[in-house]
């Protein structure tokens, strides 16, 4: 391997030996700058995380902040973990190669399920999310019934049927220049709840709040983690850099920025609404003040936007397994039709997206962006051979992890069963 540093870039230069004695040299290099790329980690940082954080620290009391800053730390250092790890492997492209890499066949087919489910949870949590805004800017004027379901349920399905005809596109150029508005929108979502309650009447409740509650600890921690499960894009951003050496600086600015985006929303929210406040932020806002419903329309925009680009690996992972003589269009449309069908079921049977979302972060997103990372380095780096202070740091982050994951999913999914 060797870096290229006239220009200030870095250039991977990969030197391939083959069989026959053949070698090959390939030049590894993205377009990217580093502000650019420092944008692209806020988008994939800032997502719908934000509008539960209020309710997270409900659930934990003002304690629970500190788990906030531990897992963004946590996080933010397994972000370099990556780093490393394709520093190690430059031929390493994406997530599941660092699996592979580490793990073999196995790895790469662990991580690879591990980050489809998430994301296909997701775009379900995106689906329940509509319904609750929708219902509550309009349930009380409009009265639906589609299938003898009412209510947020055909809210649902409406915006299914308007997000279907997304999925079905191949390019994806349009929707991903709408998505990249995902951090203008936790701006404009902030300043118009801050707004809310500064000037629109609704105020700050400081002694409804509670210091601590170990009883809602773990939902409060596991939609903590949620908040930071972007890691399985990190790898193409560290790809598409110039200079990839800059990688770190760009976590850097892109955790700080969003731990300070999610501490505010979550001192805010709770300031304001107290122990009453609801999974989504927005559902306690009063719809009739226009700051209410710039931020429900800012909350209702987004996954619409977004729903498509957030399941297109899992669609391609689907078409790419199936036999050459079925991946005509009509079966990928079909597929991809099945797949938003699919999620919509879902989303009606457990309508619960503070919930659902605390059943991703605590199974999913700490599985993918704190457990995997560490064993990957660990394995990949031979370091796990020998006894060190860093070695004990990473093991300490993964028991840490598991321990989330054991607790905050047992928690969730006893949550979600006492309220079906």
């Amino acid at each position: 391997m060797e870096p290229k540093s006239d220009d200030g870039s870095s250039n991977i230069r990969v030197r391939l030996l083959y069989n026959d004695g053949r070698i090959e040299d390939n030049t590894i290099s993205g377009p990217t700058s580093f502000s650019r790329t420092c944008f692209n980690g806020l988008n994939a940082l800032s997502g719908v995380g934000i509008l539960s954080v209020p309710y997270a620290l409900a659930s934990g009391g003002w304690l629970s902040l500190i788990f906030l800053f531990i897992i963004a730390i946590s996080t933010y250092y397994t972000s370099f973990l990556i780093q490393r790890c394709m520093g190690i492997d430059p031929t390493i492209r994406n997530y599941p190669d660092i699996g592979e890499r580490a793990f073999g066949t196995m790895g790469r087919m662990l991580v690879s399920t591990t980050m489809n489910v998430e994301l296909y949870m997701v775009v379900t949590g995106f689906l329940i999310l509509e319904g609750d805004n929708l219902q509550n800017l309009f349930g009380d004027h409009i009265q639906l019934q589609i299938f003898g379901l009412e209510g947020k349920q055909c809210f649902v399905i409406i915006i299914s049927l308007i997000i279907l005809p997304t999925v079905w596109l191949n390019n994806m150029s349009i929707l991903s220049y709408i998505s990249a508005t995902g951090v203008l929108a936790s701006i404009v979502l902030l300043a118009s709840i801050l707004w809310a309650a500064l000037f629109d009447g609704i105020g700050f409740q400081t002694s409804q709040t509670h210091f601590i509650n170990w009883k809602g600890m773990p939902t409060a921690i596991s939609l903590y983690a949620f908040c930071y499960c972007a890691h399985p894009v990190f790898p193409t951003l560290y790809t598409s850099m110039i200079n990839p050496k800059k990688f770190s600086k760009v976590m850097f600015v892109c955790f700080l920025l969003c731990t300070i985006s999610y501490a505010s929303m979550a001192i805010v929210g709770y300031l304001m609404f107290g122990p009453s406040v609801l999974s989504q932020i927005t559902l306690n806002l009063p719809t009739n003040k226009t700051s209410s419903k710039v931020a429900i329309y800012t909350t209702l925009v987004n996954p619409i936007a977004k729903y498509s680009l957030m399941i297109k690996p899992l669609e391609n992972s689907i078409e790419n397994q199936l036999p050459i003589h079925y991946k005509a269009r009509v079966c990928s449309l079909l597929i991809r039709t099945a797949l938003v069908i699919s999620t919509v079921i879902v989303a009606l049977a457990i309508p619960f997206f503070g919930y659902l979302m605390s059943l991703v972060g605590a199974f999913l997103s700490v599985t993918a962006s704190i457990v995997l990372p560490c064993l990957c380095f660990l394995k990949i780096s031979g370091i796990y051979q020998r006894l060190g202070f860093e070695q004990v740091f990473i093991v300490g982050i993964v028991i840490m992890g598991i321990a989330i994951m054991l607790v905050g999913t047992y928690t969730s999914v006893l949550q979600i069963i006492s309220h079906l």
